[in-house]
């Protein structure tokens, strides 16, 4: 009954011609380094500080548009590569999703699989094999074909049967040639996409993802893709999703929240995991009004450019948290990676925030064009001073595609290949005259500890705790693992 309302309101893509017979497919995000989270709404794919994981939406919308496939999801359900091979004999089709970090281990599970079932057609999606596509396509026999930027329909037409020659927007091997097909054009009616909470329920444990700011368990998902904005290290809009927001109706989206309470009545929290779910104010009030007649929590990622009057309205219909990239404290900085954000609209739009009662995660980055030892300084008490509830700090990640990395060979600062480590955990590849790429990475921890060995925000997490049982048992967790992380960065550096 529901599936049959929801196909009269949001009908999507046509329905699928009866005689067609889809393959079995497997979509696979591989096991790769231990906690490594290489899912869609990870920035820097890598281990992080913390117990971490985004939910694989892209594998999953794949999966929404090919009947009777099966998402598998190995890193938070911790999985190995002895428990996935056995897989590959129930497939016809494996779908793996990718990342420059752990492009090495997946092309071991992909070699893996196909050992154990040759006839297994194995194709790699996400954007280093969008931007590198030859190159990926040489390092392994068992890769049949590599998909570029958007990759929902290519794969549903794979998994009708086609020839790999008939479908756009892939590269694929043909016997010792390479051959690459035209482009698919990007999605523009966002509405024919079907929902992914579906495939989250049907595949999926949601108490398996973590996220440390968000409330769990939580559930996060796309109203839209694309971002506006032109930062020179954001690796989803220069390789994938593209500079325009392409957004899913209002009524669309709410109606999967309404679909995601049905599947999982446990869950505490929405993440609207769009690169800027702020770049649009009309539509963003829009989707809050109707989540605040549902009584949802929710969050997103913003800009730290939001008018107040969007932060009440998105506040008072139940908006928890906005996951902000300020980057920087230095001007120069964020203008040099082409960030559209100003030092003191930042600070008014924290204030704001505060005022107003909604939390901030702010994510800041070392090592971006411009730094020396003074402008880690400079971010270390800008971070100090606005004093968001948490923060992030990682390490500029120069990944193919984006333009840092074209600005990085250019200019020679790319000292060092690897973007992680042997356990998974960030490098920092960048250095500068006068500043070598190991006093960058050595700053991180320098970074947290002088943000949260604060007194005030010491109080502030134990106050928190205090109110919350849950919250008390959880940061525990995480406070052990977060000193693992600092113990390991002392012993690497």
């Amino acid at each position: 009954m529901v599936r049959a309302i929801l196909h009269d309101r949001f009908p999507g893509p046509p329905a699928p011609d009866h005689t067609v017979t889809f393959q079995r497919t497997l979509f696979l995000h591989p096991p790769s380094y231990d906690g490594f989270d290489g899912g869609a709404g990870s920035r820097y794919q890598a281990r992080r500080e913390v117990r971490s994981f985004w939910y694989p939406t892209w594998l999953a919308q794949s999966a929404a548009l090919v009947p009777g496939s099966r998402l598998v999801d190995a890193p938070p359900d911790g999985l190995t590569l002895d428990d996935v091979r056995p897989l590959a004999r129930q497939y016809d089709l494996a779908i793996l999703h990718t990342s420059t970090p752990s492009f090495a281990p997946d092309v071991k599970v992909a070699e893996a699989l196909k050992a154990e079932n040759p006839a297994l057609r194995i194709g790699f999606v996400g954007a280093h094999v969008a931007v590198q596509r030859e190159r990926a396509l040489a390092a392994s026999a068992a890769i049949d074909f590599v998909c570029h930027e958007e990759f929902d329909f290519t794969i549903r037409e794979v998994a009708e049967g086609r020839p790999l020659g008939d479908v756009q927007g892939l590269s694929y091997r043909d016997g010792t040639r390479l051959r690459t097909t035209p482009p698919r054009l990007p999605i523009e009616d966002m509405d024919t996409l079907p929902f992914v909470v579906s495939v989250y329920a049907r595949d999926l444990t949601v108490e398996h993802y973590y996220i440390g700011y968000l409330l769990h368990p939580y559930v996060s998902l796309y109203t839209g893709r694309g971002c506006r904005s032109k930062c020179t290290f954001c690796l989803w809009p220069q390789t994938v999703g593209g500079h325009r927001y392409r957004t899913r109706s209002v009524d669309h989206v709410i109606e999967e929240i309404r679909v995601a309470r049905r599947h999982f009545p446990q869950v505490k929290e929405y993440f609207f995991d769009d690169d800027t779910f702020t770049d649009d104010l009309p539509r963003a009030q829009a989707i809050a009004r109707q989540l605040g007649r549902l009584g949802v929590t929710w969050s997103c990622n913003a800009k730290a450019n939001v008018p107040r009057a969007t932060l009440e309205v998105m506040k008072d219909n139940g908006l928890r948290l906005l996951l902000v990239g300020y980057e920087s404290g230095n001007q120069s900085i964020l203008n040099n990676i082409k960030k559209g954000i100003r030092l003191d609209h930042a600070r008014r739009f924290t204030r704001d925030a505060r005022d107003l009662g909604v939390k901030i995660h702010g994510t800041f980055v070392l090592g971006l064009p411009g730094e020396t030892r003074r402008t880690i300084d400079e971010s270390m008490r800008f971070a100090c001073d606005i004093d968001p509830d948490t923060i992030q700090v990682s390490l500029a990640a120069p990944y193919p595609g984006t333009a840092l990395y074209a600005e990085a060979v250019e200019h020679g600062w790319l000292v060092r290949d690897a973007l992680v480590g042997a356990d998974g955990t960030q490098q920092s590849p960048l250095g500068y005259p006068g500043l070598p790429h190991t006093e960058i990475y050595e700053a991180v921890p320098r970074f947290y500890r002088r943000f949260y060995f604060r007194p005030g925000k010491l109080m502030a997490i134990a106050g928190d705790m205090v109110r919350d049982r849950e919250v008390m048992k959880r940061r525990l967790r995480e406070g052990r693992e977060f000193l693992g992380f600092l113990s390991r960065r002392r012993a690497h550096s």
